[in-house]
C-alpha cells in the first residue's frame, strides 16, 4: 500500500489545482495542450483582453505550469509540466466524452 501524501504535498497540489481551476486559465491550458501560442492567439480564442490573458498567464507561470519564449515582438506560451498535460488529457477523457 502506498504511503499517504504528506501535508506539504497536499498543500502544493491544492495550490496547483486552485491556479488551474479558473475557467479562463483552464481554457488556456486546454489550448496550450496541443501547441504553444502567442498572447494574441490566446486572447482571440478566450475572447478577453490582452491584460486579462496576461494576468492569467502570470498566475500559471508562477506555479511553474507554463513558460514562454520570446521571438521578435511575440511571446509564445507553452505547458512545461508534463503532469499537467496528463491531467488535462485525463479530465477530457472523464468529463468530455466523444459524442
Amino acid at each position: 500500500m502506498e504511503e499517504d501524501m504528506k501535508d506539504e504535498q497536499i498543500e502544493a497540489i491544492s495550490k496547483l489545482l486552485k491556479s488551474m481551476s479558473h475557467p479562463i486559465r483552464l481554457k488556456i491550458l486546454c489550448l496550450l495542450q496541443e501547441q504553444e501560442m502567442s498572447v494574441g492567439d490566446i486572447r482571440e480564442q478566450v475572447k478577453t483582453t490582452n491584460a486579462n490573458v496576461s494576468q492569467h498567464l502570470n498566475i500559471l507561470r508562477s506555479q511553474g505550469i507554463i513558460d514562454f519564449r520570446k521571438d521578435a515582438n511575440f511571446i509564445y506560451n507553452r505547458i512545461t509540466d508534463k503532469r499537467i498535460l496528463e491531467l488535462i488529457e485525463k479530465m477530457r477523457y472523464l468529463f468530455c466524452p466523444a459524442h
